[in-house]
């Protein structure tokens, strides 16, 4: 197959990243952290295989826009209405929550950060109201610009993190961990697995998300990308938020293991307790590398997050309203959809952060809940959209993927089984 042109690569370059924004949220900042924290660098080959058995069906969702020039929505509804209307009931059932728990997370670490006192509702609500701004002017374009900036300060600061932690020199024998593979078979440690995995680096429906973002990349480049071309764009988010979280495992590892602390329950008491282990290690001076690495992971995970589910929710209207047949193009009624469905997420999840109180818990736990149970299923219909008579024959997946694809659906079903019994037992 020819080289694609350096330009026409240029122009596929983004929706990798702003999957990669999405993945780095709590996910990286708090559970790899405590993943290393807690158990040394024992669970790196863990969060590396649970990246390795999600890579098939989150590469599907660039694969099918770029191959078929629709996002993988439409792929869905080929397959039936039923499996739309499985994807948009875990969309609708998860997206208030989802969003008031990434705002919220960023908030705090805002205040932590910023030094603001204010309470944490009132931040949020200003974290959402910049993210809507900058979604409702600058539409993909300017997300697009914001991520890859943010995406540079994360990546820049937990670099030059890692490069300051292995400059002292660590022991690696007291930080690998090995005497903690006994903690593992305890309650406390099948539930930090089973949550571990689940999340890492990003839930699977991020797939749609993504082929959403292909397809809005083409439109704003006017130039649609090939299959390689929007391959290799997943694949550097892809991987560099698998290096990310292996940089978040480290730190938690050289910084907070075996430091005696009992870490906080709570993301935000979590990462000020990194904060101020970072800068107690290695001087005053660290304290703002690491305060901007947590910053920027979480408020790039809530601008994409922010955006994901309106586009989600305007890209249903336009099936429902037009059918598989609908223009591919952006129109006026588009913008207005997305823009409708912008104002009522944002709302909503401030809703849900100003008057859940003690149900929040519980929310939570059932978005948990919906998202785990639902990953099979998710998986299974995206394997079929990517092989099925809609996909080019050419740009299907091949035999080695198609065979991690399988293992992986069986690992699910297997974990989500075990996730949903482990609710139900408590």
């Amino acid at each position: 197959m020819p080289r694609a042109p350096l330009s026409a690569l240029r122009a596929a370059i983004g929706p990798g990243l702003l999957m990669a924004g999405a993945a780095v949220g709590v996910s990286h900042l708090v559970q790899s952290t405590r993943a290393g924290a807690e158990y040394g660098l024992l669970l790196v080959p863990v969060v590396l295989l649970a990246c390795l058995l999600k890579y098939p069906f989150l590469e599907f969702g660039p694969r099918y826009a770029a191959a078929t020039g629709e996002d993988l929505l439409v792929g869905f509804r080929r397959i039936g209405g039923w499996a739309l209307a499985i994807f948009g009931l875990v969309t609708v059932g998860t997206m208030f929550i989802v969003l008031a728990v990434v705002t919220l997370v960023t908030a705090g670490l805002a205040g932590l950060v910023l030094g603001l006192d204010l309470p944490a509702a009132d931040i949020s609500a200003g974290i959402l109201a910049a993210c809507l701004l900058l979604l409702a002017i600058g539409n993909y374009r300017g997300l697009d610009l914001a991520m890859k900036m943010l995406m540079a300060a994360l990546s820049i600061s937990t670099l030059a993190a890692v490069m300051l932690v292995l400059g002292g020199q660590p022991d690696w024998s007291g930080i690998s961990g090995v005497v903690e593979a006994p903690r593992l078979l305890t309650a406390g440690g099948i539930a930090f697995l089973l949550a571990l995995v689940g999340w890492m680096p990003i839930p699977i429906e991020v797939a749609a998300w993504h082929s959403l973002w292909t397809r809005e990349r083409a439109q704003q480049t006017g130039q649609a990308p090939s299959v390689r071309d929007a391959i290799l764009d997943f694949r550097i988010g892809f991987f560099g938020a698998t290096a990310l979280a292996c940089a978040f495992v480290l730190l938690g590892a050289t910084l907070m293991y075996a430091s005696g602390l009992r870490f906080a329950d709570s993301a935000v008491g979590f990462s000020a307790q990194l904060v101020d282990l970072y800068a107690r290690n290695l001087g005053e001076w660290s304290r703002p590398l690491i305060a901007v690495a947590a910053l920027s992971t979480m408020f790039s995970t809530t601008l994409a997050v922010a955006d994901a589910y309106p586009r989600v929710l305007s890209a249903l209207y336009r099936l429902a309203r037009h059918g598989v047949n609908a223009a591919a193009d952006s129109s006026s009624t588009d913008r207005r959809a997305y823009l409708a469905a912008l104002l009522m997420v944002s709302a909503g999840a401030l809703l849900i952060l100003q008057y859940a109180g003690a149900a929040f818990t519980r929310l939570i736990d059932f978005a948990t809940t919906l998202s785990f149970v639902s990953a099979p299923l998710l998986a299974w219909i995206t394997l079929r959209a990517v092989t099925g008579p809609g996909m080019p024959a050419a740009s299907r997946p091949g035999p080695g993927l198609l065979a991690l694809a399988w293992v992986s659906l069986v690992f699910g079903v297997v974990f989500s089984a075990a996730w949903l019994l482990w609710m139900l037992l408590g």
